[in-house]
């Protein structure tokens, strides 16, 4: 059955590296925001437009991701998916469109978290997203941990 992939965690929990993972596996089409976020804004994480921007880069990609899923190719959304009601919403709409959805949650400590964006800041920002030490003290009380009983839920 097709499926719509669900990547859930914060920044540098390892979404995209599972999400490239699972798109190579499947051979499944993976939308990554920052991706795009990237090349038509550049580092923009601190920029006031920021969230704006990305909101839009997630609708474009969840147009695209329809397409393919009609045509019974795999998604994978790189989103984050920090809210229960974002995933239930995509949830629902994967259901509507008559294929399965998995929610893979990545578990990383905060502290890991925070070692991995030091590391990931000091790379190439032409092919990685740089994201402040601050910025991810702000998201962590954004991220709502999925409930053991979310439908599709698979940890790591």
């Amino acid at each position: 059955m097709t499926t719509l992939h669900l990547m859930v965690g914060l920044p540098c929990s390892g979404k995209t590296t599972l999400a490239k993972a699972l798109e190579k596996d499947l051979d499944a089409l993976r939308l990554t925001p920052d991706d795009w976020q990237r090349f038509f804004f550049g580092q923009d994480a601190t920029h006031p437009d920021h969230d704006q921007r990305h909101s839009k880069i997630e609708a474009l990609q969840w147009q695209v991701a329809v397409r393919a899923l009609e045509r019974s190719v795999d998604v994978i959304l790189d989103f984050g998916f920090w809210s229960r009601a974002e995933r239930y919403d995509y949830t629902q709409r994967a259901a509507e469109l008559g294929v399965s959805a998995k929610i893979h949650f990545l578990d990383v400590p905060f502290d890991e978290l925070l070692r991995r964006v030091r590391i990931r800041n000091t790379q190439n920002p032409e092919v990685t997203t740089i994201i402040p030490v601050l910025k991810m003290v702000e998201y962590l009380p954004m991220f709502e941990t999925p409930d053991i009983d979310e439908p599709g839920l698979e940890v790591g």
